[in-house]
């Protein structure tokens, strides 16, 4: 009796710790999703793999001197070059990067810098944008000035080719798309997705946020998001892009892969969260690469297609061994070789232009190799212009 009575305290004990560290990573937002997720499998291969890197890449990050901030590009514009020349996919083409590129951090010298390294065909730039407390004209206005200003001083962002806009992929700062933190702060447009559906944005590649409370509630999922202007986190749900749909509401959202890595665990016995974040704390071992890839980010109706989006901060001096270095070229490595075999497995390094394309493509109901789709629906940015390819470092 007594026995059994302190295994049932025991057993209390524990669940009561369980639900702590939920409640504390605010894993309650998203684990039933998780659980309950049935993913599709094809019948036979191969299984193309969209590989996408997302970089929020804030050279000012830390309110550095200007130095400081140069030796930090200059550094991305040497040792990319080195890392992703060494590695090819199965069309041939290098990894590539995608610059998401802060607007409040602008500075002409340092997207000169990057619209050179994108020209030789090593990623492309995007948005990237913290703002707290904003208004709806300023938030127009801060994204009208700055589409304009990456498109015709860098080359940066596609137009597209029947309307003529410009259209650009977002990541919001502080994770806080459509002001989904719960204190209200770093953000404060309830109707963000309307307004960027409006001003030309294609997608957001924010998601996962994970354990932050701006997490939704959908996960592992590519889909459609509607806004609420009366509420915030419009996107915590929405209708997953499928062959043979339609787009509908008023943004797609693309996420990465979110779960539980049981290779990681606290004190043995707690799994971590994976949330397809890339560092020095957070290196992309290779059981990471194999989790990304069984969680099988898709399309619905189109299983043979996974998406494999993961994201960084690439400009923190304690992650750039990691990001720009030797366990990098070994993670490139064990894709190339492991996910490349073109029997079971064919590697494609995308950008995130390119993988809303591809995305697009399946829900149009296209087959076969996504390598054809990759300019589907919104062409490739402009070269950058030789005054920026001149004025780039001389590392670049």
């Amino acid at each position: 009796m007594v026995a059994a009575l302190i295994v049932l305290l025991l057993l209390a004990g524990a669940g009561l710790v369980l639900r702590r560290v939920i409640r504390s990573r605010n894993m309650h937002l998203w684990l039933g999703s998780y659980l309950r997720r049935r993913i599709a499998r094809p019948e036979q291969g191969p299984i193309h793999v969209m590989f996408c890197f997302v970089d929020h890449f804030e050279p000012a990050w830390g309110r550095v001197d200007l130095e400081t901030q140069r030796t930090r590009v200059d550094r991305w514009c040497h040792d990319y070059r080195l890392l992703a020349g060494a590695h090819r996919d199965a069309d041939g083409r290098p990894p590539q990067h995608t610059f998401f590129y802060p607007e409040e951090e602008y500075l002409e010298e340092h997207l000169d810098k990057l619209a050179s390294l994108c020209a030789d065909g090593f990623g492309e730039i995007e948005i990237h944008l913290h703002h707290d407390n904003d208004t709806e004209a300023n938030f127009r206005a801060t994204i009208q000035r700055f589409n304009e200003l990456l498109h015709a001083r860098h080359g940066a962002l596609s137009r597209d080719p029947d309307s003529g806009e410009l259209r650009f992929g977002f990541i919001h700062g502080n994770w806080c798309l459509d002001n989904s933190r719960a204190d209200g702060r770093w953000c404060g447009l309830n109707n963000e997705l309307v307004l960027l559906r409006e001003l030309g944005c294609y997608a957001d590649f924010t998601l996962p946020s994970a354990p932050s409370d701006t997490q939704t509630h959908i996960i592992n999922t590519i889909y459609y998001a509607t806004d609420d202007p009366l509420r915030p986190k419009s996107h915590d749900r929405g209708v997953p892009v499928r062959v043979g749909g339609s787009p509908s509401g008023d943004l797609m959202i693309v996420q990465g892969p979110l779960g539980l890595n049981w290779h990681d665990r606290r004190h043995g016995l707690i799994p971590r969260i994976e949330n397809a974040d890339v560092r020095v704390s957070c290196p992309p071992h290779a059981h990471r690469v194999d989790a990304w890839i069984r969680t099988a980010v898709q399309v619905e109706g189109r299983p043979d297609w996974i998406f494999v989006k993961i994201h960084t901060h690439g400009t923190q001096e304690r992650d750039m061994d990691t990001l720009l270095g030797e366990p990098m070229h070994v993670m490139h490595e064990y894709l190339e070789r492991r996910y490349n075999d073109g029997q079971r497995y064919v590697l494609h390094y995308v950008t995130s232009r390119e993988l809303y394309n591809i995305v697009k493509a399946a829900e149009a109901g296209k087959r076969g190799n996504p390598n054809h789709w990759r300019d589907y629906l919104l062409p490739p940015p402009p070269l950058a212009t030789a005054a920026a390819r001149s004025a780039a470092c001389a590392p670049c």
